[in-house]
């Protein structure tokens, strides 16, 4: 399931999206797609309560990330398997990384900085 940005407001250098819903909306243990605007997805990861967000395709063939499997830390692309760790973006499978962003929360929603 994907959501679309609620709008953008930038703050000095950086800008924060909201993800147009609250925490409660995605469970621990789940992952959902962002869709930004130019077609750009992010994916929005909820690890026990806390939130994580990453740079929606894998590298190798892109894969949507946020449709793998999340097992704490790691999500693991559903195509071939390739591992990621949402905190740092570090792939575990092979010397490949992917962009992360700092996750908000403000007012009651999930806000990404971009």
């Amino acid at each position: 399931m994907a959501n679309d940005i609620r709008g953008a407001e930038a703050q000095s250098d950086r800008t924060e999206i909201s993800a147009g819903f609250a925490p409660a909306d995605l469970p621990a243990g789940t992952s959902r797609t962002i869709q930004l605007s130019a077609g750009r997805e992010i994916a929005l990861y909820n690890v026990n309560g806390e939130f994580y967000a990453s740079e929606n395709l894998c590298p190798h063939q892109g894969a949507p990330l946020a449709e793998g499997t999340l097992c704490e830390y790691v999500v693991e692309c559903g195509l071939h398997g390739w591992q990621f760790d949402v905190r740092t973006g570090d792939c575990l499978t092979v010397p490949e990384k992917i962009q992360t962003f700092e996750v908000l929360l403000e007012e009651g929603l999930i806000k990404i900085v971009l």
